[in-house]
């Protein structure tokens, strides 16, 4: 994928499936490391799956006999002199992680990550996203829950909201520091 934002959306979509109410989407940029976290309390996978999970034609779908996200989210990490994880267990959730040399001259751009949150938003989800940014230890938090708290029963999806949190969130990123990310 060109932006590792297209990853984290991907992944993320998994978690959804998987029936996940609450996933924390975390990218921390320090010491020349980008490290993204994606965790969720979907319905796990067992070891059996688990350990096929990074080969491209081990999927859930029935659409289709191929998933890429995983496997490109672990290449990108590699390529770029990182590592990747996946942690998961049965009935309690997943976990993915994902390191990138910030310098290294492979590693895909993060992209545009708010536009993932409002594509996350845009359905009407029942599930709850906490996104937290850290570039060199200033930090910025985006919960769902506060913003659903705020919004006292206008829908999420309306498009002036999102539209907010996009900019929102950009802006908020930008302040940290996000540009060397």
């Amino acid at each position: 994928m060109r932006e590792l934002a297209l990853n984290i959306l991907d992944i993320v979509e998994n978690s959804v499936k998987a029936e996940a109410k609450n996933v924390l989407i975390s990218v921390v940029a320090e010491d020349n490391l980008l490290t993204i976290v994606i965790k969720d309390d979907g319905k796990g996978m067992d070891e059996e799956f688990l350990k096929n999970v990074t080969d491209p034609f081990t999927t859930t779908r029935t659409t289709r006999k191929v998933g890429m996200g995983i496997p490109l989210f672990k290449m990108a990490a590699e390529m770029a002199g990182g590592e990747f994880s996946i942690t998961s267990t049965k009935g309690v959730g997943t976990t993915v992680t994902a390191t990138f040399v910030l310098d290294h001259i492979d590693r895909v751009p993060l992209g545009d990550l708010a536009e993932t949150m409002v594509t996350l938003l845009n359905d009407d989800f029942p599930t709850d996203y906490l996104l937290k940014v850290s570039v060199d230890g200033n930090e910025y938090e985006f919960d769902t829950k506060e913003l659903r708290e705020q919004l006292d029963g206008v829908p999420v999806n309306e498009p002036e909201i999102l539209l907010f949190v996009k900019d929102m969130i950009n802006e908020n990123i930008t302040h940290i520091g996000g540009a060397k990310i």
